[in-house]
Parts: C-alpha cells; sequence; structure tokens
C-alpha cells in the first residue's frame, strides 16, 4: 500500500460557517500531521470537527471549540490524526479572515 504525503486540503470559510476540510476518500486512510490556521485579520475564534464517517455533527466530534487565534497570527496543531474512509474534518472560524491547512499522508 503505497503512501502519498500532501496538502490535504486548504479552506477559507464564510464567517460562522461550520466548513468540511478534508474528506478520506474511498479505500483510503489517511494520517494527519499538521493543522495550520491563519487569521488574517482581528481576533477571533475558531473550532475543528472529526466526523467519523460522515457522522452527523455531536458534541464528542469536537477537537478544538471557540479556541481563540490572535489577530495576524498563525497557530499550528501538531496532531497526528488516524483517519479512515469517510471521515471528514470540518473547521470554522468567527470571522472570514481565517484559513485552514491541513498536511499529512494518504495510504491507498
Amino acid at each position: 500500500m503505497p503512501t502519498y504525503y500532501r496538502v490535504l486540503g486548504q479552506v477559507n470559510p464564510a464567517a460562522t460557517t461550520l466548513t468540511n476540510l478534508y474528506t478520506v476518500p474511498m479505500d483510503t486512510q489517511c494520517v494527519s500531521s499538521t493543522l495550520s490556521v491563519c487569521n488574517m485579520g482581528a481576533t477571533t475564534t475558531y473550532r475543528v470537527v472529526i466526523s467519523k464517517g460522515g457522522a452527523a455533527l455531536n458534541p464528542k466530534q469536537y477537537i478544538a471549540y471557540d479556541t481563540g487565534v490572535e489577530a495576524n497570527d498563525t497557530i499550528f496543531l501538531t496532531l497526528g490524526m488516524t483517519l479512515d474512509t469517510g471521515d471528514i474534518v470540518k473547521v470554522y472560524a468567527g470571522t472570514a479572515n481565517v484559513s485552514f491547512n491541513l498536511f499529512g499522508s494518504e495510504i491507498a
């Protein structure tokens, strides 16, 4: 089973909108190494959700909830999350000035 190192997803979601950042493709497993949260505006908050198998939103899925990010700052989260086919990483920001980048490897 080959391993592919990639930028798994990039998104700049609309303010206060839960948005899919990455969905693990069919017949693939994934190890996500780093998530960057880049705030290009005023101090705000962000959220990160792991939806196992695309399940409906549930409080147990949050790995970050209304966590603060200062103005014009970037946070790097080194997570080592293991994900399976159909799992979805979702993100949310309090303003439209936040971008998210997920890096890792896919095993197909």
